[in-house]
């Protein structure tokens, strides 16, 4: 195998001759879905969207959204990427466009019997939903209906498939990733106040962080340009706050 001159690479004819001859067939393969966990923060709670399958198996029980990933019928067209299939997925079943949201992957899950179907490997995306795009959730695809369920009474809901064990893992990387990168931006409105990413960062951890060790760190967000002060001030029991957001530049 070799480059071309435009940078492709070019099979020997001893490749080309096995590809020919070659049937997929041949070997077992198992089917390769997406699951996405999206999160929200809305009424002060850690919130997870989950949809009613209906149709079976686990008809009528909450589940994850997502599905198979498209898979093609021979060497030249083999189907769609996994992040196209994410993408697809969240679009189709929640109704959400993929630019309004934070979509990352999460991990894969290939334990046998997952699937009481067939051997099923899905890889798991989380999604963060800003609270004012909540309200254009809307279920499709195969599920009877989308509602937004407490993170804390997870424990309470019968999930399809192994999603309970997909959701706790995704709340475990969200926790850990608001250490050192800016996802909260991805769970409070388009503008915010000190306060209100402070509060995301708690719900999420579960922990109390401290105001003044979050002050500093807020601080060094908006010197470094992050974040901006926005037009305008919120409303608080005590005075009006300021308001910030994304800077522009990023």
């Amino acid at each position: 195998m070799a480059l071309t001159p435009t940078g492709k690479l070019e099979r020997d004819g001893e490749e080309r001759a096995f590809l020919a001859r070659y049937k997929a067939g041949d070997y077992a393969r198992p089917a390769v879905a997406v699951d996405l966990v999206v999160l929200t923060v809305v009424d002060a709670e850690l919130r997870v969207l989950l949809i009613k399958r209906d149709e079976h198996p686990f008809k009528g029980k909450w589940a994850l959204p997502g599905g198979f990933v498209r898979v093609g019928d021979g060497q030249k067209d083999q189907g769609e990427d996994l992040d196209a299939a994410a993408t697809r997925e969240l679009e189709e079943e929640t109704g959400l466009d993929r630019k309004w949201v934070y979509l990352e992957q999460l991990y894969t899950f290939g334990r046998a019997h997952r699937d009481p179907r067939m051997r099923v490997i899905t890889v798991a995306y989380f999604a963060l939903v800003r609270p004012d795009l909540v309200p254009m959730v809307r279920a499709g695809g195969d599920a009877a209906m989308a509602d937004w369920f407490l993170m804390r009474n997870l424990g309470k809901v019968s999930l399809a498939f192994d999603h309970e064990e997909i959701v706790r893992a995704a709340l475990r990387r969200v926790a850990g990733k608001l250490e050192y990168s800016d996802v909260a931006f991805s769970l409070v409105p388009l503008t915010f106040t000190v306060p209100e990413l402070r509060a995301v960062h708690e719900i999420v951890t579960g922990e109390k962080q401290d105001p003044g060790n979050f002050r500093r760190r807020f601080n060094r967000m908006l010197e470094s340009g992050v974040i901006e002060k926005a037009p305008g001030k919120r409303i608080t029991a005590s005075k009006p706050a300021t308001v910030y957001r994304f800077g522009r530049s990023r």
